[in-house]
């Protein structure tokens, strides 16, 4: 949590608001964030659904035009990311969401990267067979995600997923990809962490491309090739 509330600190963009949600810790995450209260726009700390229910939050107390979720245990690249982000809105005024590439790195060890997740330009073709932009890179105009509803807390892994699904099959929805690390995310997250895990992942995802229609053959290609394409990311 430290080591997040200093990446955000550190950036050069200073025109920010740094909100955090917190689901009512009691494992001194408060005493951390009471330490940096001077650096928060805004801190709740309450009982929550769920990440989702968490993120919801987030979004509903955001007041800029453009939001971006950083987990606890994640960390911006480099300083320069968030101006790096705002500049590729500013050049263009039509584009709805800003993504770059991710890596997965060691819990004890930020340097030691396990897996990168180089993402692509994006196309209806890309998102039909399984592709989707790393989640803790997508900054998105807060608007899109007022049209959407915000992200379904009935999904207790793949929310994520189907906001994505339905935002970029959005009419008018225009993404711009920043060929670059904005994000290094530790290991260990909800949906890899055990097999049960995965497998409920597999069946949600399933679900999101059912109800978004979407998916290569009915869903399946979609779901299938979002699963091999994540094998040849790891180092």
């Amino acid at each position: 949590m430290a080591e997040c509330l200093d990446s955000v600190a550190g950036q050069t963009y200073v025109e920010r608001e740094h909100i955090v949600i917190d689901g009512a810790s009691r494992d001194g995450t408060l005493d951390v964030l009471q330490a940096r209260r001077g650096q928060l726009a805004l801190m709740v700390s309450e009982p929550d659904s769920g990440i989702y229910d968490a993120l919801n939050k987030g979004i509903a107390h955001a007041t800029g035009n453009v939001v971006g979720f950083l987990h606890a245990d994640d960390l911006y690249a480099n300083p320069d990311v968030l101006a790096r982000v705002a500049a590729a809105f500013e050049v263009d005024p039509t584009i709805c969401a800003v993504y770059g590439d991710l890596q997965y790195v060691r819990k004890g060890s930020t340097a030691e990267v396990v897996r990168y997740w180089k993402s692509s330009p994006f196309t209806p073709t890309r998102l039909a067979w399984g592709w989707m932009p790393p989640h803790p890179t997508l900054y998105v105009r807060r608007e899109w995600y007022e049209r959407i509803g915000g992200l379904d807390t009935r999904y207790r892994i793949a929310a994520d997923y189907f906001s994505i699904l339905q935002l970029f099959t959005q009419p008018g929805f225009r993404a711009a990809y920043l060929p670059e690390v904005l994000v290094k995310m530790r290991l260990g997250g909800a949906s890899n962490r055990s097999l049960k895990a995965i497998l409920r992942k597999s069946r949600e995802d399933w679900n999101a491309l059912r109800r978004t229609r979407v998916g290569a053959f009915g869903g399946v290609g979609a779901l299938v090739w979002k699963n091999l394409s994540k094998i040849g990311q790891f180092k």
